[in-house]
């Protein structure tokens, strides 16, 4: 098939269909556009839970008695409780803070806070012993060997907190799907509407090429085709979205949480891998819709 001839049939039906291009155009942005989002709402999960789970900790804080006598963890039973938990496989490495320590981290901490760093000077802070795991599954087994230990008062772990975030966004990110998925099914209602659009007020051309000897796929290929730059327009909007809403909206909105390390911030990188994804699910999805019609409704 010559190419001018096909750019011409492509061209040619786009402006015919002016009105049902826009709305395919526009519907299949918004859809790959939450789709988009729900893909970085998963990133974003993974790279939160990579994140803590790399700083996780188990915190064993220590009674009065221990807090109080032995600083340095030189005598019994601290001594031997810190022994044994670098012994323990899954752990990487302890950490002994005397209340001394523990103040002063909780100065740094809250220093922006006066009432707090006051409040925290005028209560004696318990020693404590952090336990860096190679991974969040080894908090059970460490817990049930330590847990009951004498020396021990209580014990604390930020595998709720983490698994609190991971929940929110995989809400957010089943919510984005459900919505991508409503906006996918308008899309390929939309693609398969302009097809059958296309190929009736065509219908006359197409006969005339078929009784000349024309083969199937040289007149059905600029429908697809049609259906394929809609596609890709959809697609490069989408994209452009997400580039303009990642400083105009996530920025904003999750900057504070971000600049605090609460969590993983979304780059430029992450952005690509989406559009490497969403941009071909667009132009495949709105190919096999338009071949399916044609198929379906253009039988000669």
């Amino acid at each position: 098939m010559r190419a001018s001839f096909l750019f011409g049939e492509v061209l040619t039906g786009l402006r015919r269909n002016v009105t049902m291009t826009v709305a395919m155009i526009l519907t299949t942005a918004v859809s790959l556009a939450m789709l988009g989002g729900g893909l970085l709402s998963v990133r974003m999960a993974d790279k939160t839970e990579q994140y803590f789970t790399g700083r996780l900790e188990v915190r064993f804080y220590l009674d009065d008695e221990i807090s109080n006598s032995d600083p340095d963890c030189a005598a019994e039973p601290c001594k031997s409780l810190l022994v044994d938990m670098k012994k323990t496989p899954g752990v990487v490495s302890v950490q002994f803070l005397n209340r001394a320590a523990a103040l002063e981290e909780a100065k740094k901490l809250f220093e922006d806070q006066p009432e707090m760093v006051q409040y925290i000077s005028e209560t004696p802070l318990p020693a404590s012993m952090r336990v860096k795991m190679t991974d969040g599954d080894q908090y059970g087994h460490i817990y049930k060997a330590f847990s009951n230990r004498e020396g021990v008062r209580t014990v604390a772990n930020d595998r709720e907190f983490v698994d609190r975030l991971l929940r929110l966004f995989d809400g957010l990110r089943n919510a984005a799907f459900g919505l991508a998925v409503v906006m996918a099914l308008a899309a390929l209602l939309l693609i398969a509407n302009m097809m059958q659009i296309a190929a009736f007020t065509r219908r006359a051309e197409v006969s005339i090429m078929r009784l000349v000897g024309a083969t199937r796929w040289y007149t059905q290929l600029p429908f697809l085709m049609e259906a394929v730059a809609a596609a890709l327009a959809g697609s490069l909007l989408a994209i452009l979205g997400l580039l303009i809403a990642r400083p105009l909206v996530i920025d904003r909105a999750l900057g504070p949480l971000f600049d605090s390390n609460v969590f993983p911030r979304i780059t430029g990188d992450d952005i690509a891998i989406v559009a490497l994804t969403i941009a071909p699910v667009g132009v495949v999805v709105a190919a096999v819709t338009a071949y399916a019609t044609l198929r379906y409704y253009v039988r000669e």
